[in-house]
């Protein structure tokens, strides 16, 4: 009952509350929606606030005050005061590595100019006199490769594609310039300069021929990686890495004899085994790679066929081998690296090909079996070692990636990342070479530009012989102060051809 009484009582409270709002309610709002009460309620309460008064606008509309503010400051008039300034000072030069002319500017041509503005405005308060010609790239790759994205583009002449690519990069300059002088750079925007200036190629000319006649240019062969889908060779900052499943080959190597330091002399065949993820280098070997101060052990090995024979391999090297051969191996006898260097195999591929066994410092035990495939045209320290030995050095790759017509088998024509690396696992098999087949996850350098996968290809290139140039540059003066601006262009645009 007493719960019933309290019940009703609340109810009734709620009930009186909430008509004394609604009648507070409708008086508020007949009060202020007449004229009189408007006005008077106004000045009222406005005359109870003490706010600060302010000319400044509602919204800031920074897109057109931006400009209005660059006006009134006079940036672009900062750098010319700077350098007309009267008393004598040192003059401080940023040589500026000059963006590429291929697009719009963006956050990595923002970080870039910033942070050379802060050193050059650094600079200028300490009161040095700030020397900086900005300036634009306009040779390469990146941009022949705009000026040619359109299906049309594929079949143009060269002259025709130079001529796209001027023009592209004359508007891409005329965009980069204005949004560099919005951002306040501190820079000579009046005497700006092209790499495809005709006065600046006829100074490259003229640096390289400087360089030619004192003997720094050379013609040589080197290994570079290598972009087929783009045709062109790319250094190391071009290069992006993604996974890839390439396909893992153990593969024997027979040595034209079976006699070796403690084996019974003719007991079995005796090869060498390797390992690779590059089948498609295999035509192109031309030494197995020891390390010297290795241990290395003869195993006897059961063939599918059911015959027996011997494979040498790295001790450390060992466990893992076993695992993938799935056979127990039994070591026959162990031997140095040292005793290896003497021999000779046969090429897996052309048995009348006989290659020597060499030492090397690049070996390493955490891969592989210890005894390392080297093909001199598609490695950076396979072709340090066939140069140091004279090894062939010739490759047998074209531009676009497919086997030339001097490799035999049937290989000529196939791509070495597709159809021609799937051919040589073949002709490894049928020959009784391939010992085992997977496939390998690994991180695999990529064109940054199209994606796709690189290969390492060894190219015949002008190359600028450094050694001792900075010492001969300080004591003889070769190049001017102007020549040394272009000399960093010059190794990259007759240099690296």
């Amino acid at each position: 009952m007493w719960r019933c009484v309290r019940y009703s009582y609340h109810s009734r409270l709620e009930e009186t509350y909430t008509a004394c709002i609604s009648r507070v309610l409708v008086w508020s709002i007949r009060t202020f929606t007449s004229r009189e009460g408007v006005v008077d309620s106004g000045d009222k309460w406005r005359k109870s606030l003490n706010l600060p008064l302010t000319k400044f606008p509602l919204r800031a509309n920074a897109a057109q005050r931006e400009l209005r503010i660059q006006e009134i400051a006079e940036f672009d008039s900062l750098y010319s005061w700077q350098s007309n300034r009267d008393y004598e000072s040192p003059v401080f030069c940023l040589h500026d590595g000059p963006p590429y002319a291929n697009g719009e500017p963006h956050i990595g041509h923002a970080l870039n100019k910033v942070m050379k503005d802060i050193i050059c405005r650094y600079k200028m308060m300490q009161g040095y006199k700030v020397h900086y010609i900005p300036g634009w790239d306009c040779h390469g790759l990146p941009i022949e490769m705009k000026a040619v994205q359109t299906s049309e583009g594929q079949s143009l002449s060269p002259l025709a594609i130079r001529s796209r690519a001027r023009r592209f990069a004359e508007q891409c300059i005329k965009e980069q310039r204005q949004q560099f002088r919005r951002w306040g750079l501190l820079a000579d925007w009046s005497n700006t300069y092209m790499t495809m200036d005709k006065s600046y190629e006829a100074n490259q000319l003229r640096v390289f021929l400087d360089m030619y006649e004192q003997g720094l240019i050379y013609r040589g062969v080197k290994p570079v990686y290598w972009s087929p889908s783009s045709k062109t060779a790319l250094a190391e900052a071009e290069l992006e890495y993604y996974d890839k499943t390439s396909k893992s080959v153990y593969v024997k190597f027979r040595l034209n004899s079976s006699s070796l330091p403690g084996l019974p002399h003719g007991d079995y065949p005796v090869s060498l085994l390797v390992w690779t993820t590059t089948p498609w280098t295999i035509p192109a070997n031309r030494a197995v790679c020891i390390s010297r101060e290795a241990k290395y052990c003869v195993v006897d090995y059961e063939c599918p066929r059911g015959n027996r024979e011997h494979l040498i391999v790295a001790m450390n090297r060992l466990g893992d081998i076993r695992h993938v051969l799935k056979q127990q191996l039994p070591v026959v006898v162990t031997l140095s690296g040292h005793s290896l260097e003497s021999l000779k195999y046969h090429h897996p591929l052309q048995f009348d090909i006989h290659c020597p066994i060499l030492a090397a410092s690049h070996v390493t035990m955490e891969t592989g079996t210890g005894l390392v495939h080297t093909a001199p045209a598609h490695g950076m320290e396979d072709h340090s070692t066939g140069k140091e030995h004279g090894l062939d050095l010739h490759c047998a790759v074209d531009d676009n990636g497919n086997f030339s017509e001097s490799v035999s088998f049937g290989l000529a024509g196939k791509s070495v990342l597709d159809e021609g690396n799937t051919a040589v696992i073949d002709l490894l098999e049928r020959q009784g070479a391939l010992l085992h087949l997977s496939d390998y996850q690994h991180r695999y350098p990529h064109d940054w530009r199209t994606k796709q996968p690189v290969i390492l290809r060894s190219t015949p290139q002008w190359f600028a012989n450094l050694s001792g140039l900075k010492e001969q540059a300080v004591v003889n003066n070769i190049f001017s102060h102007s020549s040394c601006m272009l000399f960093a262009f010059v190794l990259v645009h007759f240099v690296l051809l």
